[in-house]
């Protein structure tokens, strides 16, 4: 089991930045890729940034790409999303999540957090 904690999430003004976390436990954080997904108020989530196990590729949805950072630092079993330039459209319940491989599906990560809130203001 690999348990995830987000946080970092808040009230912004459209154009500023927020940085979420994603704390892991459990099992060998670095055996796993991590990924970000959001839900939006009546919406299906959706994926926003994955990073595999060792840091060394990432890749984005293009509705962030330029935007979103992701990145990790497996010492501190944490994952990270730089979000610069917010957009009042990014307003979402944003999720971390593992899996063994690579990959954006959603389908395809096994362990998930509990979401953390981010809203946009225009």
């Amino acid at each position: 089991q690999v348990q995830l904690v987000e946080s970092g999430g808040g009230l912004v003004q459209a154009g500023g930045s927020l940085r979420l976390s994603c704390a892991a436990s459990g099992r060998t954080f670095s055996n796993y890729a991590m990924g970000w997904f959001r839900q939006a108020p009546g919406k299906e989530r959706e994926f926003v940034a994955t990073i595999s196990a060792s840091g060394g590729w990432t890749f984005y949805a293009d509705s962030v790409k330029g935007r979103f950072t992701i990145s990790r630092d497996n010492a501190k079993n944490t994952v990270y999303l730089q979000m610069n330039v917010l957009k009042p459209e990014d307003t979402a319940v944003y999720y971390c999540a593992a899996r063994l491989g690579l990959g954006a599906k959603e389908y395809e990560y096994d362990y998930w957090g509990q979401g953390t809130q981010v809203t946009v203001s225009s």
